[in-house]
């Protein structure tokens, strides 16, 4: 199997958030061909529209939608993957690949409803399976790869983590308001204000706290801000709130 997508027939069981950003971020980019590529969801009004919108076969039959896919990807809520891959089981072979996007799901519970020998990634398949996904998953973002043990940690941290953002950017374009400017520069501003500090990390490869410190002059506007920042405890509360997450990851794994 190649590090290519080119040719591979997918099938996205549960095209709904998540698994629909990464089929439209696919197509959109030319890594699969709509003709070959099919997806499913729930109900057969929302299949319709789907299929409308993005040129592709959309259907409610999972099994059906498995058959002959090189690659099978499970974006369905966590508490159906069970039922999901008990369904499409006879009709998966060691030849396929099946992906799953479901948080708190181990791999272990979806091999066992499985046959034998059919590679699974969720964190550790053979390095030949995991650079033809990361492949798939780079058209969304940078891809890591970690120790099955770790994705509590990633669910709480990256999976949950749009929420906190979304917090923190609604926060700060109230207080743009707060302090006199229109609402939709407000919110414009913090959004383009978080965009460029996280490309910066990302570009830069420097600790946050070097860039923080470089924004930082003495006696300055920003100090201010950082002290109440800190006297408000905001640090230790975006902490403990991804721990929670993780704690909670950890209750709800299905397997």
């Amino acid at each position: 199997m190649a590090n290519d997508l080119t040719g591979k027939r997918v099938a996205f069981l549960g095209a709904g958030k998540m698994g629909g950003i990464i089929l439209q971020a696919l197509l959109k980019n030319g890594l699969l061909s709509a003709k070959s590529t099919c997806a499913t969801v729930a109900h057969e009004e929302r299949a319709k529209a789907l299929a409308e919108k993005l040129k592709v076969k959309v259907g409610t039959n999972n099994a059906e939608a498995a058959k002959g896919a090189d690659i099978i990807v499970i974006g369905v809520k966590p508490q159906v993957v069970e039922d999901v891959i008990r369904e499409i089981s006879e009709h998966v072979s060691p030849k396929q690949l099946i992906v799953s996007v479901a948080a708190s799901v181990p791999t272990s519970m979806i091999e066992r409803n499985l046959p034998p020998n059919v590679p699974v990634i969720r964190a550790m398949p053979n390095a030949e399976h995991v650079a033809l996904t990361c492949h798939m998953f780079d058209v969304v973002g940078r891809t890591v790869v970690v120790d099955e043990k770790h994705m509590d940690a990633v669910t709480a941290l990256s999976a949950s983590g749009p929420a906190y953002i979304y917090i923190i950017l609604e926060s700060l374009a109230e207080a743009g308001v707060k302090v006199g400017l229109p609402r939709d520069i407000a919110t414009l501003l913090a959004a383009q204000t978080t965009l460029g500090a996280a490309k910066v990390v990302l570009e830069t490869g420097d600790h946050p706290a070097l860039l923080k410190d470089a924004v930082t002059t003495p006696a300055g506007c920003t100090i201010d801000a950082i002290m109440e920042l800190e006297e408000g405890k905001l640090r230790v509360t975006l902490i403990k709130a991804v721990v929670k997450a993780a704690q909670r990851a950890k209750e709800l794994a299905y397997g």
